[in-house]
Protein backbone atom coordinates (compact mmCIF):
# COMPACT_ATOMS: atom_id res chain seq x y z
CA UNK A 1 0.00 0.00 0.00
CA UNK A 2 3.05 2.60 0.63
CA UNK A 3 4.42 1.65 -2.54
CA UNK A 4 1.05 2.35 -4.38
CA UNK A 5 0.64 5.70 -2.29
CA UNK A 6 4.17 6.77 -3.18
CA UNK A 7 3.29 6.17 -6.73
CA UNK A 8 -0.05 7.78 -6.73
CA UNK A 9 2.41 10.79 -4.95
CA UNK A 10 4.22 11.08 -7.43
CA UNK A 11 1.48 11.29 -10.50
CA UNK A 12 -0.08 14.51 -8.29
CA UNK A 13 3.30 16.48 -9.99
CA UNK A 14 1.58 19.19 -12.50
CA UNK A 15 4.46 18.80 -14.56
CA UNK A 16 2.99 15.42 -15.54
CA UNK A 17 -0.39 17.28 -16.78
CA UNK A 18 1.80 19.81 -18.04
CA UNK A 19 3.29 17.17 -20.69
CA UNK A 20 0.53 15.44 -21.33
CA UNK A 21 -0.66 18.52 -22.53
CA UNK A 22 1.37 19.95 -24.30
CA UNK A 23 2.46 16.54 -26.43
CA UNK A 24 -0.85 16.59 -27.24
CA UNK A 25 -0.67 20.22 -28.76
CA UNK A 26 2.38 19.06 -30.96
CA UNK A 27 0.57 15.91 -32.06
CA UNK A 28 -2.62 17.92 -33.07
CA UNK A 29 -0.59 20.58 -34.38
CA UNK A 30 1.51 18.20 -36.65
CA UNK A 31 -1.18 16.23 -37.68
CA UNK A 32 -4.21 18.57 -38.22
CA UNK A 33 -3.13 21.88 -38.54
CA UNK A 34 0.19 20.81 -40.51
CA UNK A 35 2.78 23.10 -38.42
CA UNK A 36 6.13 23.90 -39.83
CA UNK A 37 7.71 21.86 -37.14
CA UNK A 38 10.62 19.65 -38.40
CA UNK A 39 11.14 16.36 -36.71
CA UNK A 40 15.16 17.18 -36.76
CA UNK A 41 15.09 20.30 -34.42
CA UNK A 42 12.39 18.48 -32.53
CA UNK A 43 14.35 15.57 -31.19
CA UNK A 44 17.11 18.25 -31.31
CA UNK A 45 15.25 20.24 -28.82
CA UNK A 46 14.73 17.79 -26.82
CA UNK A 47 18.17 15.49 -26.40
CA UNK A 48 19.72 18.55 -26.18
CA UNK A 49 17.64 19.86 -23.12
CA UNK A 50 17.80 16.53 -21.51
CA UNK A 51 21.91 16.26 -21.87
CA UNK A 52 22.11 19.79 -20.66
CA UNK A 53 19.96 18.69 -17.83
CA UNK A 54 21.69 15.97 -17.08
CA UNK A 55 24.75 17.42 -16.66
CA UNK A 56 23.51 20.49 -14.90
CA UNK A 57 22.61 18.02 -12.39
CA UNK A 58 25.73 16.55 -12.06
CA UNK A 59 27.87 19.25 -11.26
CA UNK A 60 25.04 21.13 -8.83
CA UNK A 61 25.31 17.69 -6.76
CA UNK A 62 21.41 17.08 -7.15
CA UNK A 63 20.54 13.75 -5.15
CA UNK A 64 18.76 12.67 -8.95
CA UNK A 65 18.17 13.50 -12.48
CA UNK A 66 14.61 14.67 -13.09
CA UNK A 67 13.60 14.64 -16.74
CA UNK A 68 10.11 16.36 -16.26
CA UNK A 69 10.72 20.60 -16.59
CA UNK A 70 13.41 19.99 -19.47
CA UNK A 71 10.66 17.92 -21.04
CA UNK A 72 8.20 20.42 -20.98
CA UNK A 73 10.54 23.05 -21.65
CA UNK A 74 11.52 21.01 -24.77
CA UNK A 75 7.74 20.83 -25.42
CA UNK A 76 7.25 24.59 -25.17
CA UNK A 77 10.38 25.57 -27.54
CA UNK A 78 9.30 22.64 -29.80
CA UNK A 79 5.76 24.76 -30.28
CA UNK A 80 7.12 27.98 -30.54
CA UNK A 81 10.41 28.41 -31.81
CA UNK A 82 10.81 28.24 -35.32
CA UNK A 83 14.33 27.57 -37.52
CA UNK A 84 15.70 26.00 -40.18
CA UNK A 85 18.67 25.78 -38.51
CA UNK A 86 19.43 22.34 -36.40
CA UNK A 87 22.16 23.69 -34.58
CA UNK A 88 20.08 27.22 -33.34
CA UNK A 89 17.60 24.36 -32.39
CA UNK A 90 20.34 22.90 -29.69
CA UNK A 91 21.35 26.05 -28.66
CA UNK A 92 17.75 27.01 -27.60
CA UNK A 93 17.83 23.72 -25.47
CA UNK A 94 21.27 24.28 -24.33
CA UNK A 95 20.47 28.50 -23.15
CA UNK A 96 16.92 26.95 -21.77
CA UNK A 97 18.13 24.34 -19.68
CA UNK A 98 21.49 26.37 -18.71
CA UNK A 99 19.81 29.16 -17.24
CA UNK A 100 18.11 27.32 -14.83
CA UNK A 101 21.31 26.31 -13.54
CA UNK A 102 23.50 29.57 -13.92
CA UNK A 103 21.10 32.29 -13.31
CA UNK A 104 19.15 31.91 -9.81
CA UNK A 105 18.44 33.84 -7.29
CA UNK A 106 17.47 32.57 -3.34
CA UNK A 107 16.26 28.90 -4.77
CA UNK A 108 14.92 30.19 -8.07
CA UNK A 109 15.09 30.69 -11.61
CA UNK A 110 15.36 33.96 -12.11
CA UNK A 111 14.25 33.90 -16.28
CA UNK A 112 11.83 31.37 -17.63
CA UNK A 113 13.99 28.57 -19.42
CA UNK A 114 12.08 28.81 -22.78
CA UNK A 115 11.07 32.29 -22.31
CA UNK A 116 14.64 33.52 -22.26
CA UNK A 117 16.11 31.37 -25.23
CA UNK A 118 13.47 32.18 -27.36
CA UNK A 119 14.38 36.22 -26.97
CA UNK A 120 17.85 35.09 -27.11
CA UNK A 121 18.03 33.61 -30.18
CA UNK A 122 15.37 36.30 -31.74
CA UNK A 123 18.13 39.16 -30.88
CA UNK A 124 21.14 36.93 -31.71
CA UNK A 125 20.07 35.52 -35.03
CA UNK A 126 17.44 36.52 -37.96
CA UNK A 127 16.99 32.78 -38.68
CA UNK A 128 15.47 32.32 -35.46
CA UNK A 129 11.61 33.30 -34.82
CA UNK A 130 8.72 32.92 -32.94
CA UNK A 131 5.22 31.52 -35.03
CA UNK A 132 2.38 33.13 -33.41
CA UNK A 133 -0.35 32.67 -36.31
CA UNK A 134 0.13 28.77 -36.30
CA UNK A 135 -3.03 27.51 -34.19
CA UNK A 136 -5.22 29.99 -36.79
CA UNK A 137 -7.96 32.16 -35.36
CA UNK A 138 -10.94 29.88 -35.15
CA UNK A 139 -12.71 30.48 -31.41
CA UNK A 140 -13.04 26.87 -30.77
CA UNK A 141 -9.31 26.14 -31.11
CA UNK A 142 -8.78 28.83 -29.06
CA UNK A 143 -11.21 28.05 -26.33
CA UNK A 144 -9.70 23.91 -26.44
CA UNK A 145 -6.54 25.28 -25.73
CA UNK A 146 -7.50 27.96 -22.87
CA UNK A 147 -9.19 24.88 -21.50
CA UNK A 148 -6.31 22.31 -21.54
CA UNK A 149 -4.28 25.21 -20.11
CA UNK A 150 -6.43 26.15 -17.26
CA UNK A 151 -6.00 22.03 -16.16
CA UNK A 152 -2.58 22.49 -15.59
CA UNK A 153 -2.98 25.73 -13.73
CA UNK A 154 -5.31 24.62 -11.78
CA UNK A 155 -3.02 21.21 -10.97
CA UNK A 156 -0.07 24.07 -11.02
CA UNK A 157 -1.88 26.30 -8.10
CA UNK A 158 -0.93 29.84 -10.67
CA UNK A 159 -3.96 30.28 -11.98
CA UNK A 160 -4.14 33.41 -10.94
CA UNK A 161 -1.50 34.64 -13.20
CA UNK A 162 -2.53 34.04 -15.70
CA UNK A 163 -6.08 34.91 -15.28
CA UNK A 164 -4.64 38.24 -14.17
CA UNK A 165 -2.62 38.86 -17.29
CA UNK A 166 -5.23 37.85 -19.49
CA UNK A 167 -7.46 39.85 -18.18
CA UNK A 168 -5.95 43.21 -18.05
CA UNK A 169 -3.94 42.36 -21.48
CA UNK A 170 -7.66 42.14 -22.81
CA UNK A 171 -8.76 45.14 -21.20
CA UNK A 172 -6.34 47.06 -22.94
CA UNK A 173 -6.94 45.61 -26.76
CA UNK A 174 -10.89 46.36 -26.26
CA UNK A 175 -10.21 49.56 -25.12
CA UNK A 176 -7.75 50.68 -28.26
CA UNK A 177 -10.30 49.30 -30.51
CA UNK A 178 -13.00 51.51 -28.56
CA UNK A 179 -10.65 54.88 -28.58
CA UNK A 180 -9.97 54.21 -32.12
CA UNK A 181 -13.45 53.19 -33.17
CA UNK A 182 -12.21 49.57 -34.25
CA UNK A 183 -14.64 46.84 -34.76
CA UNK A 184 -14.55 44.80 -31.43
CA UNK A 185 -13.78 41.25 -33.75
CA UNK A 186 -10.23 43.05 -34.13
CA UNK A 187 -9.11 41.92 -30.20
CA UNK A 188 -10.95 39.30 -30.45
CA UNK A 189 -8.90 38.13 -33.32
CA UNK A 190 -5.86 38.77 -31.61
CA UNK A 191 -6.76 37.19 -28.63
CA UNK A 192 -7.36 33.88 -30.47
CA UNK A 193 -3.97 33.57 -30.98
CA UNK A 194 -1.84 30.45 -30.43
CA UNK A 195 1.69 31.61 -29.49
CA UNK A 196 -0.77 33.97 -26.71
CA UNK A 197 -2.50 31.45 -25.17
CA UNK A 198 0.68 29.47 -24.75
CA UNK A 199 2.22 31.89 -23.59
CA UNK A 200 -0.04 32.64 -21.32
CA UNK A 201 -1.16 29.06 -20.11
CA UNK A 202 2.59 27.31 -20.33
CA UNK A 203 4.95 30.41 -19.64
CA UNK A 204 4.42 33.20 -17.18
CA UNK A 205 2.35 30.72 -15.21
CA UNK A 206 5.42 28.82 -14.13
CA UNK A 207 5.41 28.63 -10.46
CA UNK A 208 9.61 28.63 -10.51
CA UNK A 209 9.63 32.06 -11.91
CA UNK A 210 6.75 33.66 -10.55
CA UNK A 211 6.11 35.40 -7.09
CA UNK A 212 5.64 33.52 -4.09
CA UNK A 213 2.69 34.90 -3.19
CA UNK A 214 -0.84 35.21 -4.97
CA UNK A 215 -0.74 39.23 -4.96
CA UNK A 216 2.71 39.06 -5.87
CA UNK A 217 1.77 37.14 -8.89
CA UNK A 218 -1.35 39.29 -9.79
CA UNK A 219 0.79 42.64 -9.27
CA UNK A 220 3.51 40.66 -11.62
CA UNK A 221 1.23 39.76 -14.23
CA UNK A 222 -0.15 43.23 -14.73
CA UNK A 223 3.43 44.68 -15.35
CA UNK A 224 3.84 41.93 -17.60
CA UNK A 225 0.75 43.04 -19.67
CA UNK A 226 1.39 46.59 -19.17
CA UNK A 227 4.57 46.16 -21.41
CA UNK A 228 3.57 43.97 -23.28
CA UNK A 229 0.73 46.24 -24.14
CA UNK A 230 3.50 49.38 -24.83
CA UNK A 231 6.08 47.34 -26.86
CA UNK A 232 3.03 45.47 -29.55
CA UNK A 233 1.18 48.86 -30.00
CA UNK A 234 2.85 51.73 -29.60
CA UNK A 235 6.08 50.55 -30.32
CA UNK A 236 4.67 48.18 -32.89
CA UNK A 237 7.34 45.40 -32.44
CA UNK A 238 6.45 41.73 -32.85
CA UNK A 239 5.99 39.35 -30.12
CA UNK A 240 5.42 41.88 -27.05
CA UNK A 241 4.43 39.29 -24.45
CA UNK A 242 7.72 37.29 -24.66
CA UNK A 243 9.75 40.37 -24.65
CA UNK A 244 7.79 41.71 -21.63
CA UNK A 245 8.45 38.42 -19.50
CA UNK A 246 11.99 38.78 -19.73
CA UNK A 247 12.09 42.11 -19.00
CA UNK A 248 10.03 42.00 -16.11
CA UNK A 249 11.54 38.81 -14.70
CA UNK A 250 13.96 40.84 -12.49
CA UNK A 251 11.68 42.14 -10.68
CA UNK A 252 10.00 39.03 -9.05
CA UNK A 253 12.77 39.08 -6.24
CA UNK A 254 11.62 42.31 -5.35
CA UNK A 255 8.24 41.80 -5.41
CA UNK A 256 8.81 38.62 -3.07
CA UNK A 257 10.86 41.15 -0.67
CA UNK A 258 7.72 43.18 -0.49
CA UNK A 259 5.42 40.41 -0.36
CA UNK A 260 6.38 37.50 1.12
CA UNK A 261 4.93 33.98 0.24
CA UNK A 262 5.44 30.45 0.08
CA UNK A 263 7.90 29.78 -2.29
CA UNK A 264 6.60 26.62 -5.13
CA UNK A 265 7.73 22.87 -4.73
CA UNK A 266 6.85 20.42 -7.12
CA UNK A 267 7.11 18.01 -5.13
CA UNK A 268 5.75 19.72 -2.03
CA UNK A 269 3.74 22.61 -3.60
CA UNK A 270 3.03 24.30 0.31
CA UNK A 271 6.63 24.37 0.94
CA UNK A 272 7.21 27.34 3.24
CA UNK A 273 9.59 30.28 2.52
CA UNK A 274 13.14 29.59 3.50
CA UNK A 275 12.53 25.68 4.13
CA UNK A 276 13.46 24.89 0.33
CA UNK A 277 14.23 21.08 -0.58
CA UNK A 278 17.32 20.55 -2.77
CA UNK A 279 16.99 18.90 -5.75
CA UNK A 280 14.00 21.28 -7.47
CA UNK A 281 15.23 22.26 -10.89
Amino acid sequence: MKVISRQLDRFRDPRYYQIAVLTSLVCFGVVALDFGIQWQNALTIVSTALAVQFIGTLHAGLPRFDPLSPLITSLSLTLLLRTDEVALAAAAAAIAIGSKFLLRFRGKHVFNPANVALVTLMLASDQAWVSSGQWGSAAIGAFTLACLGFLVLTRARRAETTIAFLLIYASMLFGRAVWLGDPLAIPMHQLQNGALLIFAFFMISDPKTTPNSATGRVLFATIVATIAFVIQFIYYEPNGPILALIISAPAVPLIDTIMQGRIYQWAHPAARAGNQIKGVY
